[in-house]
């Protein structure tokens, strides 16, 4: 490679994220999963676009699966055990029982209703059932729901990729006679507890280690732990267990350990994983032949329609059976499944494999999440408000962002105050936030100040509060309180549980 062709390749690579970060912000603007704006950047350099060539299937595998593990570690580290930790069961469930439900229902769909063999069938079945934990995310985390509701889509997301991997290499290896459902359950579950317990073991040492090892420089603790993470995945792999639930435990493990330096780990974490959904949902945009697709329409849509109002509906209604869920918790549920670059990822497997009809499988998986992310990620907001989850009189505002002060041993949280709030008109002292916490600055507009106690909340202002570890979770639930209830919300019982609608205030 000459200097010239260096130069350029860093110019066409810098220009494409530079580009994909724009289409992001215009994504998110209209309520999509970013994903959908990275593989338009991809089929638009395609070659029915500007006509850059590729169609290697086998590279795709090899980079998305490896971008896919960077992902769930950064899923993990920033994941709060004590979040997860309440709904690991019911998720837990649905990543595997739910999983087989949805790919029994959706197989059973597509051999009734397209011109397909079972194989085929099984294969469209499996690569659909995964959720896709970067969709969930971006969507979601601006939703505002229950804690336990969110952190239950979110475990399932980072949970089921690992049963629908394996189940997708099996459908895609060998024919169905070879197959023995028992011994394939069982090696399965065997899969699935090797690699939980090679991401626990990897996660639990680097903690062990990192805490008695002092590196030289900061910046080398993120490079540190991430690689941690990566190295369970490949462990896993070789050991031939499931590396994607290696990964999410082992960066779950390491993400809430307290090592040092939370801040810069997280950062670099998070731009990792935005680095490799930029390559893989580029690089996935890519392979795609545009004008291949139009005979995969309707096959897409009758797929899809089977998989979101039929399959996703029974599993989630098998697999919480058990758990006693509310109705309308389990209607959002089910149309809260999203899919993302892990079903496009997994399609590449039966290509490589050679298996049959397998670049039509893939055609149909690209075009059913396309068309379905558009259907059911705008609509998720409105469903919410419709199943009556979206917490009384809090909106934006309280999904509070930490930014950690690790040497001050600090948190900041940002709040805005939304219209629906009452903390609008409230006086800054009338927050009573718990010692030592503080409103440090208030943004209004264009201006930006430090408040007094003469300062009045407005709708529009963006307010950052600076607390302790040891105060914040009451610091939260104190502003959550006033959101709700206003300045004289604990008159009125209001303690801003997150979990808890605000009770009805009668006036006389």
């Amino acid at each position: 490679m000459t200097l010239t062709e260096l130069y350029l390749m860093l110019a066409v690579g810098t220009g494409v994220v530079l580009i994909s970060v724009t289409a992001a912000r215009l994504a998110t603007r209209l309520g999509m999963p970013v994903l959908l704006a990275y593989l338009g950047v991809g089929l638009l350099l395609g070659q029915d676009g500007l006509g850059l060539p590729f169609d290697d299937a086998a590279l795709t595998q090899a980079l998305g699966l490896a971008a896919l593990a960077v992902i769930l570690v950064e899923g993990g580290l920033t994941t709060a055990v004590k979040d997860v930790r309440p709904v690991l069961a019911p998720a837990t469930v649905l990543a595997t029982l739910g999983v087989l439900v949805s790919v029994a229902v959706t197989a059973g769909a597509a051999y009734l209703l397209l011109d397909v063999g079972w194989q085929t069938a099984l294969l469209l079945g499996a690569i659909v059932s995964s959720t896709d934990a970067a969709a969930i995310f971006a969507v979601l985390r601006a939703v505002p729901l229950p804690k336990r509701l969110t952190s239950l889509v979110e475990a399932e997301s980072g949970l089921n990729d690992a049963p629908t991997f394996i189940l997708v290499l099996t459908f895609s290896a060998v024919g169905l006679d070879a197959i023995e459902p028992l011994p394939l359950l069982v090696a399965m579950l065997f899969q699935l507890a090797a690699g939980g317990v090679i991401g626990l073991a990897i996660g639990a040492a680097a903690v062990w280690l990192l805490r008695r090892l002092t590196l030289p420089t900061s910046g080398l603790y993120p490079i540190a732990i991430v690689g941690c993470g990566v190295l369970a995945y490949a462990v896993a792999g070789l050991t031939q267990t499931s590396g994607f639930l290696a990964a999410y435990l082992a960066g779950l493990v390491l993400g809430n350990a307290g090592l040092p330096h939370r801040r810069a780990t997280r950062s670099v974490a998070e731009g990792l994983g935005w680095i490799a959904q930029i390559g893989l949902f580029v690089m996935l945009g890519l392979l795609v032949t545009p004008s291949d697709l139009p005979s995969s329409v309707v096959p897409a849509l009758v797929v899809g329609t089977a998989l979101l109002l039929v399959a996703r509906p029974a599993s989630v209604l098998v697999s919480l059976l058990p758990f006693r869920l509310p109705l309308r918790e389990q209607v959002f549920l089910s149309w809260a499944g999203l899919r993302g670059a892990v079903p496009i990822v997994l399609a590449t497997i039966p290509v490589v494999a050679g298996a049959p009809g397998s670049e039509q499988v893939f055609n149909i998986v690209f075009l059913l999440v396309v068309v379905f992310t558009v259907i059911q990620a705008p609509a998720l907001p409105w469903l919410a408000r419709r199943m009556r989850l979206t917490p009384h009189a809090v909106g934006p505002d309280l999904q509070v962002e930490l930014a950690p002060l690790d040497a001050m041993d600090a948190d900041l949280i940002h709040v805005t105050v939304e219209p629906d709030s009452r903390l609008q008109g409230v006086y800054l002292p009338e927050l009573r936030l718990p010692p030592p916490a503080a409103t440090t600055l208030v943004v209004r507009g264009p201006d930006t100040f430090v408040p007094d106690e003469h300062t009045r909340l407005r709708v529009g202002d963006q307010l950052v509060v600076l607390t302790t570890p040891r105060v914040r979770e009451a610091t939260e639930r104190r502003l959550r309180a006033v959101a709700r209830g206003g300045r004289l919300a604990g008159w009125f019982g209001e303690t801003g549980d997150p979990e808890r609608a605000a009770p009805t205030v009668r006036r006389r």
